[in-house]
């Protein structure tokens, strides 16, 4: 990770409905109770995307103001997306949160 890019997550995450979402992300069944979770053949070891309207109905916001906050989440690669049909459902970039970690724990 480069600064350039520690720079972005952390524009991201200056925000407390954006930190909320990884926070909802980390256990979706918990933060969505009674959601249909997705789970595609190869992610089946990872949590399930939830959908932007069920989102959006957590953080009780509008549809464009959740549509930009996962747009700045997923630009920082925070989140990944994946979509299927007609609907485009989010999960958090593990990867990514672990290099962000590693960079404040070891280069800040």
């Amino acid at each position: 990770m480069d600064k350039k890019q520690f720079m972005e997550m952390c524009k991201a995450l200056s925000n407390e409905t954006r930190v909320n979402i990884l926070i909802w992300l980390k256990d979706p069944e918990k933060h969505f109770p009674g959601k249909k979770l997705h789970l595609s053949p190869d992610t089946a070891d990872c949590p399930g995307g939830i959908c932007v309207g069920s989102i959006q109905d957590k953080a009780g916001i509008s549809q464009s103001t959740i549509s930009h906050y996962l747009d700045m989440l997923q630009r920082a690669g925070l989140l990944s997306t994946e979509r299927v049909g007609r609907w485009t459902y989010y999960r958090r970039n593990e990867q990514a949160l672990q290099e962000l970690s590693r960079f404040i724990g070891q280069d800040l």
